[in-house]
């Protein structure tokens, strides 16, 4: 019998949207009028990047130490645009989700700072009804993927039970986690992937006697 799913928790880059490092880079630079390398060197090879993901720094801090960086001002809606820029939803996999039971509650739980939060509903915007008030980042939780209690922490912040919940990720080594944590969890790399993992559950309440 295949197993009956009522939540899914979805990993955001590499799952329902492409993300391009090289882009969100260009856009930075362009509004700070700086090389393009200044700003990889300000946000990646300072280790900045890593606190703010991890919750080792609040955002106004991550945000003063960028400007500062690249010297010129970064706000919230700079930042978010600058993500949004080097981000693709990718769309079969978004119109597969759509077409989940409506029942089936959902999230996103993703390796990332506090800011997405803010930006993943407008990457996602098809199905951002389906995860509103529902999008966990590292930075938040102040812990990573894949670490099982990172996925207890989620879980316990939702309201989710492990053994009705599956997880979807593009890491084999976050499914790992997850299998640990007692969630159900598949790894997915596209639109026809998600498909596949999708046929081996049921979704939804279950119906008649």
């Amino acid at each position: 019998m295949k197993p009956r799913i009522h939540q899914v928790l979805f990993d955001f880059d590499g799952v329902l949207a492409h993300y391009r490092h090289e882009v969100r880079i260009a856009h930075l630079a362009a509004h700070a009028g700086c090389e393009h390398e200044h700003v990889r060197d300000a946000l990646f090879v300072s280790g900045l990047e890593t606190e703010y993901d991890s919750g080792a720094i609040d955002t106004a801090t991550y945000l003063r130490r960028l400007g500062d960086g690249i010297g010129a001002a970064i706000d919230e809606e700079t930042w978010i645009a600058s993500r949004m820029a080097g981000s693709t939803a990718i769309d079969d996999v978004l119109v597969r989700i759509v077409a989940i039971h409506p029942d089936v509650a959902m999230g996103v739980l993703t390796n990332n700072g506090a800011l997405m939060m803010q930006a993943i509903p407008r990457i996602v915007a098809p199905v951002a009804a389906r995860i509103e008030g529902r999008v966990l980042t590292s930075g938040g939780l102040q812990r990573r993927k894949p670490l099982p209690s990172t996925f207890t922490h989620a879980l316990d912040l939702l309201g989710w039970d492990a053994a009705s919940t599956l997880f979807v990720d593009d890491l084999f080594t976050n499914v790992q986690g997850a299998r640990e944590a007692g969630l159900h969890a598949e790894t997915v790399i596209d639109g026809r992937s998600l498909g596949k993992a999708l046929k081996r559950y049921v979704f939804g309440p279950q119906t008649g006697w």
